[in-house]
């Protein structure tokens, strides 16, 4: 290929790569027959050759295309992602999926920053506990570069890169800089008796230098959030009795749940206030011209309220909380008569740090090493909540009720590595090789007490803890091994370890007090890709790989319960292991590159959290087990390109199909064999993005963004068929607009609409409607 349908090219397939003429902060990928090069001293988690499909997305892009209030809305239109965000700030339920790891499976993908891990690998998904990345610790602000890798086929990442990695590169200054940015998002909502307007607020300043050897970057961000009502109490019709009995209520709506019976909706549940504070101190200091040490501290703060609001009204009209109801002439008596689970009121304080050290030469000659370390300290993790027999509005003062401590959890990382060159930078092979220790812990206790507001401790309701420890050896070569062809070869070796787990729960009947079993196993996990410059404009690539994916600490351990919500462990669930591949096309079409994969993945002893509804104890109960084998295979095709038809306008999108079915289970739902033959839960069949820009002049910038995903199933046997309803998933297809404009050199502005059609759809719970953004920046 000429030099310059290279760059052409490269611009394309890496929109993140910056115009020959910029001067960044950090130095972008390259890309040369199907594999990413990675180069440069900044912190980072991506090993120097990455063999796989790669996209990405830069500041600069980020800017003009896209409404970024949290930072996994960069991920919003690349292909096949979508991160489960309810509302601005959402912290407990924004889990990333990917081809064929669904929104319920969080420990199947991974986050970093600046080689920071950020994804949660305590447990997995949002039943019990909740797991998503830790996107809080990282504003958009402060993103420089976002770099994806699809799939296991890099040796330097344990089982949980199975989906994707994201790699979070944030800006360090080259000179002076400050920056401020105030945000506003209005959200009108309308949805069964719930007719109101939700609003964030959002603020920023930053400020960076560079003296001399020493560059330094602060941080802050302050987001006031509103969410939606996320939850909704509800009562099967067919649970009433007819008759006289309980209070006369009018309110209640008469819906269908997501297996298509009928039910009543009583109001809504867990509509969140949540203020959240981010501050984050970076240095980076370079010893000698090739030596760089660096150290990030950050502190995230999180208070929030979750309200209820009810629905129903007796003949006074005054609202009703508590106590036996009859609609319609059905009796809602004894398990089913309204208590405090159905309309909880919830208060969190939660105050978590981040430390981060690495110290990375970059001569980029025969020999390069690392040495990186991170700590994840949930220095304070407090939820109170009222109990079953403290109902609204009494459990506004106080009250019986529930708080769970999760202070002392968290997890530690190390990681020793270096890349060997023995040609050099041009030379034939490329080595990469390392050892990584990840290191969780969990501690989480619940006790009763007798104030829900202020009381400290009590009687305990559950008390779950332990560690599991990963130990892995890896090494992997790029060879360039005749002209044309190149192959990356590596394996990873693995030692984890699970150790002082227990679950303790007093008031189970029978109750449980068990010291759990240690265990320990090793795995090897192979991976190989190739690729081939078949035409000047043409490259074909195969990658395969073998991935682990290990029990989290809260999966073997963390039963957990309250008023309305039960988590059941097992402490004996098998580790999954998935065979992937991909065969690619990449081809120069002259406005862009165009990209076609076909992927295929098997995985045994899948890891799965469940999570139904149990009408007669009127909770949600979550189960975790091993499905037998899941196989996925499918299509992805994606485009970008710039100044197509016309100077100004850049294209992107992409489109995927996936069959992902159950193809052994020995346990099933309601039935032997019910699960056969299902759809994985959580992956449709259909997905695409698009994306278009155009840049009018060098003030103003448009874009228009569009998302679709088909139908989908929750429940691994597929019995969830009303998926526009609560606790259903239903397919959608949204809208979003952005026009930005540059009003001078240092100032600019934005007005966006989120889900431009109001389109309303559900992943368990609602999606945001209709909302409206501005932002004001100003950059010196």
């Amino acid at each position: 290929m000429h030099q310059s349908r290279l760059a052409f090219a490269l611009a394309a397939a890496f929109p993140f790569l910056p115009a020959v003429h910029a001067q960044p902060a950090t130095e972008a990928p390259v890309k040369e027959l199907g594999v990413v090069t990675i180069t440069g001293g900044q912190p980072t988690s991506l090993p120097t050759q990455i063999p796989t499909t790669m996209e990405g997305i830069t500041r600069e892009q980020l800017e003009r295309t896209t409404n970024a209030t949290d930072s996994e809305d960069a991920l919003k239109y690349l292909p096949s992602l979508l991160v489960r965000k309810r509302y601005i700030g959402d912290y407990n339920h924004a889990v990333l999926s990917s081809r064929a790891s669904g929104t319920g499976n969080s420990a199947r993908s991974a986050v970093y920053a600046d080689g920071i891990l950020l994804s949660n690998f305590l447990g997995n998904g949002v039943g019990g506990l909740s797991f998503p990345p830790r996107w809080g610790l990282v504003t958009p602000e402060e993103i420089d570069r976002v770099d994806v890798m699809y799939g296991p086929f890099s040796a330097a990442y344990p089982g949980n890169s199975v989906g994707a990695v994201v790699d979070y590169v944030t800006r360090m200054p080259t000179r002076f800089e400050a920056h401020g940015q105030l945000g506003y998002v209005v959200q009108p909502f309308e949805l069964y008796n719930t007719n109101d307007t939700y609003r964030a607020r959002q603020a920023s300043a930053s400020v960076g230098n560079k003296n001399g050897d020493l560059a330094w970057w602060l941080n802050f961000n302050r987001t006031d959030s509103e969410s939606q009502p996320l939850t909704f109490p509800t009562r099967l019709v067919r649970s009433g009795v007819p008759g006289v009995a309980g209070t006369p209520v009018t309110g209640a709506v008469l819906e269908r749940d997501k297996s298509d019976i009928p039910w009543y909706v009583l109001g809504t549940g867990t509509q969140y206030h949540t203020r959240q504070d981010h501050l984050k101190a970076k240095f980076a200091y370079d010893i000698t011209p090739t030596l760089r040490a660096s150290y990030v501290f950050g502190i995230w703060q999180n208070t929030s309220e979750g309200r209820s609001v009810s629905y129903l009204r007796n003949a006074a009209g005054q609202a009703v909380y508590s106590g036996p109801i009859n609609i319609d002439g059905r009796a809602y008596t004894g398990s089913q008569a309204l208590n405090g689970g159905d309309f909880a009121v919830t208060k969190e304080g939660l105050t978590h740090y981040i430390h981060g050290f690495s110290l990375k030469t970059h001569t980029k000659g025969t020999w390069d090493w690392e040495v990186a370390a991170s700590l994840y300290d949930y220095a304070k993790d407090l939820k109170r909540q009222n109990g079953a027999g403290n109902p609204l509005p009494g459990a506004d003062t106080g009250g019986a009720g529930t708080v769970a401590d999760g202070s002392g959890t968290g997890w530690n990382t190390l990681t020793l590595r270096g890349t060997w060159r023995p040609d050099g930078t041009r030379g034939a092979h490329i080595v990469d090789f390392g050892f990584q220790q990840d290191s969780y812990k969990l501690s989480y206790l619940t006790s009763n007490v007798g104030n829900w507001i202020t009381d400290t401790g009590g009687a305990v309701g559950s008390n779950v803890g332990g560690r599991t420890e990963l130990r892995s050896l890896y090494a992997q070569d790029a060879w360039a091994f005749a002209p044309k062809w190149k192959t990356v070869l590596g394996g990873r070796a693995e030692h984890w370890t699970a150790t002082g787990g227990f679950t303790q729960i007093p008031g189970a009947a029978p109750p449980v007090n068990s010291a759990w079993p240690d265990r320990s196993e090793f795995h090897f996990s192979p991976k190989a890709a190739v690729s081939y410059q078949w035409r000047d404009d043409t490259v074909l690539k195969a990658s395969v790989g073998r991935a682990v994916r290990t029990p989290t600490v809260f999966e073997l351990y963390g039963a957990t319960s309250t008023t309305n919500a039960q988590f059941i462990n097992d402490p004996t669930l098998r580790p999954e292991k998935s065979w992937t591949g991909e065969l690619s096309a990449e081809k120069d079409i002259g406005t862009g590159l165009l990209r076609l994969t076909f992927f295929s993945e098997s995985t045994r002893d899948s890891l799965y959290s469940q999570t139904s509804f149990d009408p007669s104890a009127n909770r949600n109960i979550t189960r975790v087990q091993n499905i037998g084998r899941i196989q996925t295979n499918g299509l992805e095709m994606a485009y970008n390109g710039n100044d197509i038809f016309t100077k100004g306008l850049d294209l992107s999108g992409s489109l995927t199909y996936a069959n992902s079915i159950i193809k052994e289970n020995a346990g099933f739902v309601t039935v032997p064999g019910d699960t056969l033959g299902k759809w994985q839960p959580n992956i449709p069949k259909w997905r695409a993005a698009a994306l278009a820009s155009y840049r009018w002049n060098a003030q103003w910038t448009t874009s228009l963004g569009a998302r679709y995903s088909g139908r989908q199933y929750r429940t691994l046997d597929n019995s969830d068929v009303n998926g526009y309803t609560y606790q259903g998933v239903s397919k959608f297809f949204t809208a979003d607009l952005r026009v930005r404009w540059q009003f001078s050199k240092e100032g600019s502005a934005a007005f966006g609409i989120e889900n431009l059609n109001n389109y309303k759809y559900w992943n368990f719970h609602p999606y945001p409607q209709r909302s409206y953004v501005a932002e004001l920046k100003y950059d010196l």
